[in-house]
């Protein structure tokens, strides 16, 4: 096994799932080139038989789960039910519950075979558009009463091509109204709407075999689970880019979201993070270099989009970007300007600042700590560097600092914490208790290794606060649980992501597979997967659990739990924590009725 990835589930998805919803071809049998190669093939099989023999759950490769991998890769290519025809999908039906076969036996020629038929209905509706464009923007009768439903996921299949002719019709129209209601002057969104068009045709001719077997594979792989992922030669480098930090960019997380491509997270104290510009779910449709000319990026696929965002430090990306929080059919967008820098781990390690405060007419002052990841600087530890870099440590001299400022209280903020070091978990939290479990590892085997404090003594024995939201994800879920199963903390804020397994990478004789080897479990036997930490005291989110977190992931792992390493003490030992509560009382605005809250608060 290559690398142990026990958390940051957010940070795995960049270069992941990418789809070329782009590009050209000049005839229809243009595509009957691409065929997969010997490499693949053995590929394949590599990948069906570690997923047999080592994910966690080993769900049978049968026709229920060819079913699911059919249903998915169909969903992949077309979500919106935009190109495929009602014939196309029966043609393809008989291919249902036979997908464990082809892929056991290592043929890969019904997958080839969908996703070729996809490129020629893609090389059609584009040469559609552009023909409707051709006969002039300020020709579009904007007078007729006529509707189009936007969300199709759940729409039937067209049955001929004068219906598809219908739809996309309309799909230019609403998208020449969009840009009309922007401010564009009509010869600007002629010139618009044509070159993004022939833009996605020019790459659709780009399309490599090694396009349609990622898309295929990772479709088997991520049918077992979200974090499961098949990672092509050169996504498996992406991979190893994000994993190091060493990446020179703008700091964000970034995920395929139909034809868009959409920011899943920003990367502490990164570049993005910094303009205080860009937000979760914002869209980017455009990407300049410096001051030159926007690229619309709409279709793109993934993997190019990201080469166009990276860049040398010092240089500037500018980026065109639809805000999340725009009305829903919102398609004003505005232009972010972001230099690029390296991400540092000074930038990234935790600071702390003080907080005056009065409530009941009594002075209080609270230390706060926030720490963007938890980092240990793998290099240093293991050359025995008695100055290493890691999270307890820069941790443990800011509580020092803090209690000779005499704070009556310590709140620790892991909001948009995406994980990192699950030794740093379990180090920090062994700060805080006296000594016993912090994390629980259920292997695929049913075997529970239990991660303990065996020092004798908490480091910090005062009042305790946590801030988490939904992007405060793994190792912060299994610190914050700590804290919550013990009683030693406070958590605020909002539901945790809910990433609660254990990856391993396993190289393979053509790329990588991300393979789900194991399940982290609370102190209290609760699982974090799924579900997350609930808050003691709940605030409001901007950020829509629909859309962000384990729970919005197709085939998420469910929440359950296992024998609990620890009894809860019935009762909060430190009378101090009880007054920081009154501390915090002014700025919480509501409160869980939940057990949850009831067992932390007697």
């Amino acid at each position: 096994m290559k690398q142990l990835l026990p958390s940051t589930a957010l940070a795995l998805i960049i270069g992941l799932g990418t789809l070329p919803l782009a590009g050209n071809a000049s005839a229809a049998n243009s595509w009957d080139k691409l065929q997969p190669d010997r490499d693949e093939v053995v590929a394949s099989l590599n990948v069906v038989e570690l997923l047999k023999r080592h994910h966690y759950s080993k769900p049978p490769l049968n026709d229920a789960r060819s079913v699911i991998i059919y249903d998915s890769y169909i969903k992949l290519l077309d979500p919106s039910r935009s190109y495929f025809l009602a014939s196309d999908i029966a043609e393809f039906d008989k291919w249902k519950t036979q997908f464990d076969d082809f892929l056991k036996s290592g043929n890969l020629d019904p997958g080839f075979t969908i996703y070729k038929r996809y490129l020629d209905r893609v090389k059609s509706r584009l040469d559609f558009a552009l023909a409707e464009l051709n006969k002039g923007v300020d020709k579009i009768d904007f007078t007729t009463r006529e509707s189009l439903l936007v969300d199709r996921k759940d729409a039937p299949w067209l049955q001929n091509g004068a219906e598809l002719d219908d739809l996309w019709r309309k799909r230019v129209k609403d998208e020449v109204l969009r840009l009309k209601i922007a401010g564009k002057e009509p010869k600007a969104i002629q010139e618009l709407l044509t070159k993004r068009y022939k833009n996605q045709l020019a790459r659709l001719d780009q399309t490599r075999a090694e396009d349609i077997f990622q898309a295929y594979i990772n479709t088997f792989a991520q049918s077992y689970d979200p974090h499961t992922n098949y990672l092509s030669p050169d996504n498996a480098e992406n991979f190893d880019i994000n994993m190091s930090l060493s990446l020179e960019g703008i700091g964000a997380v970034l995920q395929s979201d139909n034809d868009q491509v959409k920011i899943v997270r920003l990367v502490p104290a990164g570049p993005a993070a910094k303009t205080k510009q860009v937000a979760p779910a914002d869209k980017i449709v455009g990407v300049a270099q410096g001051d030159k000319e926007m690229v619309d990026v709409i279709g793109w696929r993934l993997d190019e989009v990201v080469k166009l965002i990276r860049g040398p430090k010092g240089s500037v990306v500018r980026l065109e970007v639809i805000p999340a929080s725009n009305a829903p059919n919102d398609q004003t967008s505005k232009v972010v300007s972001i230099t690029r820098e390296a991400v540092k781990l000074e930038e990234q390690a935790a600071k702390k600042s003080v907080l005056n405060l009065k409530q009941d007419g009594r002075d209080y002052k609270l230390g706060i700590i926030e720490i963007p990841a938890f980092y240990l600087d793998f290099k240093a530890f293991r050359a025995g560097d008695p100055e290493y870099k890691s999270t307890t440590r820069d941790v443990k001299k800011l509580l020092t600092e803090l209690q000779k400022e005499k704070v009556d209280g310590v709140v620790i903020d892991l909001r948009n914490n995406g994980g990192g070091s699950l030794q740093e978990a379990t180090e920090l939290t062994s700060l805080f208790i006296d000594k016993g479990p912090t994390v629980l590892v259920r292997n695929a085997d049913g075997r529970v290794d239990v991660l303990e404090d065996e020092n004798t003594g908490a480091f910090y024995k005062g009042p305790l606060a946590l801030l988490v939201n939904r992007l405060s994800a793994s190792a912060s879920e299994i610190f914050a649980g700590a804290m919550q199963d013990y009683h030693r903390g406070l958590i605020i804020g909002g539901q945790t992501f809910g990433k609660g397994t254990v990856q391993t990478i396993q190289p393979l004789n053509h790329g990588e597979l991300k393979l789900t080897l194991a399940k982290f479990y609370r102190v209290s036997g609760q699982s974090t997967q799924h579900q997350g930490v609930l808050p003691d005291i709940d605030y409001p989110s901007i950020i829509d659990t629909k859309e962000i977190g384990e729970s919005a992931l197709p085939e998420a792992m469910p929440w359950d739990t296992i024998r609990p390493a620890i009894k809860p003490p019935a009762t909060r030992s430190s009378r101090s924590l009880h007054n920081s509560r009154h501390a915090m009382k002014a700025a919480a605005p509501r409160t869980r009725s939940s057990s949850t809250f009831a067992t932390a608060w007697p």
